[in-house]
């Protein structure tokens, strides 16, 4: 079954495959020669772009060899470790196919299923995602991203609750993802907001043929509350009810103690009663004030206008 024609004969490719690399030196070899192999048995025209987001391991150098050795191959580094999601908004970027497809460095998501992404793309889908009805990750890192993913189907309620890594996006698509500039990206939770259009294939979740994964329990914490604060508003309006509940119980506490003292149980003032009243008010007062401090926080970190990446060295413009 072919998808597009040569390479040579069209100058915008059928898919842009964008990389985001960090710490993927042993790994990379293999998934280019995997990923131009599955390319060239189905005629799919294509670039693959290799974004290197400083892991420290030398991946560069790698890199500069690949894209001298294939054309269709094109490096970018990033001038420091920005992060996954900033990493593949920065090859989507730069991508110029009919669709883009996003695949981790690790070996884990098999380039061999990408004529079925684009096949069932065809059928008038924006975005396809190859999602795993077995994860191979470690119990811990399943149970923790089954978590995150339940908290956002309440906070996100169109946000695919099945999405993946290893997505296929329709190009306009995907290049209108660059029109958002948080200083906090999550590219599934832009897509939802951008089309509702999205289907999904089942695909094999390989082993991880290198190393580990760097995601510790602490940094998939630290994205999750990033995400819940920068694309939903949850947390707010979980705090707007818990105001209301205090105020109530504490109108009702009120009430009790009048009631009381009108009927003479009540003969002093008591120290005990003052003092909790003011203490849990006082902490769910801060604990409201904190969660409307986050927002703070961001709207001042977005209104510095920092970059979301920035490129310090580019193969195809050195």
């Amino acid at each position: 079954m072919a998808f597009g024609i040569t390479v040579e004969t069209i100058d915008v490719p059928v898919l842009s495959i964008v990389v985001p690399v960090y710490r993927g030196r042993e790994s990379l070899d293999e998934l280019c020669a995997r990923l131009i192999a599955t390319c060239l048995e189905y005629c799919i025209s294509f670039e693959i772009l290799l974004v290197e987001d400083c892991g420290g391991d030398d991946s560069w150098t790698l890199i500069e060899q690949l894209a001298a050795a294939h054309s269709e191959v094109r490096g970018i580094r990033l001038s420091r470790n920005f992060g996954q999601h900033a990493a593949t908004l920065c090859g989507i970027a730069r991508a110029s196919g009919e669709w883009v497809l996003t695949i981790d460095d690790d070996l884990e998501q098999p380039p061999e299923s990408i004529p079925a992404l684009l096949a069932k793309g065809k059928e008038g889908h924006d975005i396809v995602y190859g999602v795993f009805p077995q994860r191979s990750h470690r119990w811990w890192r399943n149970a923790t991203s089954e978590i995150a993913r339940r908290i956002f189907r309440a906070a996100i309620p169109s946000l695919n609750y099945e999405y993946t890594s290893f997505r296929l996006i329709r190009g306009p698509i995907a290049r209108a993802l660059i029109s958002f500039d948080s200083p906090f990206p999550f590219v599934d939770g832009y897509l939802s907001w951008l089309t509702s259009r999205y289907a999904k294939i089942d695909v094999p979740h390989l082993d991880r043929a290198h190393g580990s994964s760097t995601y510790t329990v602490r940094k998939l914490i630290v994205h999750t509350i990033n995400i819940l604060i920068t694309f939903s508003d949850l947390p707010l309006r979980l705090a707007s009810w818990l105001g209301i509940f205090s105020s109530l119980l504490g109108f009702g506490w009120l009430a009790s103690i009048v009631v009381a003292k009108l009927v003479g149980n009540i003969t002093t003032s008591g120290y005990t009663s003052l003092m909790a009243g003011i203490v849990f008010f006082g902490g769910l007062q801060l604990l409201v004030l904190g969660v409307i401090g986050q927002y703070i926080g961001r709207i001042n970190f977005k209104s510095s206008r920092k970059p979301l990446f920035l490129i310090a060295h580019d193969t195809l413009n050195p």
